[in-house]
């Protein structure tokens, strides 16, 4: 994997200790996140960590045991993202049409691809380097809210507002369509520019 420029993630402004403390930690594991998610985690030190981040590595360690401890901590951090906003789920508790929910669904999917490509690369590089923790951390963090779309698509399919298909399968074609489309649609049209977020919500709704 490329190697990313290690430029400098600090803030010279005064802050009282306990909050410079929680802030240097922050710091570390943005740093981290950016280089785990370029040069994947064997190809990442905890050196270019702390050089990334402007801090000793003792300082690293003072914040983190270990650097397999980091990299969760960075994956974690990055997932809370794809975490359903409140008022989705609302809409899809109460079984709001698909027309009201499926928008809502495609924005938080696509706007994480847009604007957080750093976490499907974490993503990519935990089921490859970090077998078979990656899949428990998985299940943890995506399979509830991937459980809440199926049951809700089931729901939808058995009152006739979805036409007879696996729900499942249905989840699943979502979640990939929307998260791929930038990659394929450069694939299919190198030239062409590519659609905003709000374009392509558009088109798959």
């Amino acid at each position: 994997m490329a190697r990313l420029p290690a430029t400098a993630l600090q803030n010279g402004n005064y802050m009282p200790h306990a909050v410079k403390k929680a802030s240097r930690a922050d710091k570390i594991v943005q740093a981290a996140a950016r280089l785990f998610a370029y040069q994947g985690y064997h190809g990442t030190s905890t050196r270019q960590i702390a050089h990334l981040a402007n801090v000793s590595e003792n300082t690293l360690f003072r914040h983190f045991d270990h650097k397999e401890e980091l990299f969760w901590s960075a994956l974690g951090s990055h997932a809370a993202a794809l975490e359903l906003e409140k008022g989705l789920v609302e809409k899809i508790t109460k079984y709001e049409p698909p027309e009201v929910v499926l928008p809502k669904l495609l924005e938080l999917l696509t706007d994480t691809v847009f604007y957080r490509p750093e976490l499907l690369r974490l993503i990519a590089v935990a089921f490859l380097e970090m077998q078979p923790k990656a899949e428990a951390f998985i299940q943890d963090h995506f399979s509830p809210i991937l459980s809440a779309i199926s049951h809700y698509f089931e729901l939808s399919i058995r009152n006739g507002k979805v036409r007879q298909m696996d729900s499942t399968t249905l989840t699943a074609a979502l979640m990939m369509t929307s998260l791929t489309h930038a990659g394929v649609s450069k694939l299919i049209n190198r030239r062409g520019p590519l659609l905003s977020p709000h374009e392509v919500n558009r088109i798959h709704t």
